[in-house]
């Protein structure tokens, strides 16, 4: 019987790194794990997604489509999710054709 190391299984099933299909894949599980991460914090601090929801002015719905990642949401959607429930952000955007990073100090 031939054994396969999961890496190989991933480029396999998914796709190699690099590739759309990869990125794709690898996008999608970022966002479903943040969408738990915001459950998670959120019952942690005893709000409903209805309590969430007021304090950034959405509807509880957006906050359900955000944390079982079923819809589109906003950066700055996300952005007072995250002030709500007081977590740091860290954004680091690389872009492939510039020397630089936003956020880096000349």
């Amino acid at each position: 019987m031939k054994t396969y190391t999961l890496d190989q299984v991933q480029d396999e099933l998914i796709g190699k790194i690099g590739t759309v299909e990869r990125d794709l894949f690898e996008f999608e599980l970022q966002l479903d794990l943040i969408g738990k991460a915001i459950r998670r914090s959120r019952k942690e601090r005893k709000l409903t997604q209805e309590d969430l929801g007021k304090l950034i002015g959405v509807q509880k719905a957006q906050i359900s489509r955000l944390e079982n990642n079923t819809g589109n949401v906003t950066m700055d959607t996300l952005l007072r999710v995250f002030a709500a429930l007081k977590a740091k952000v860290k954004l680091k955007v690389e872009l492939s054709d510039m020397n630089n990073s936003i956020g880096q100090s000349e």
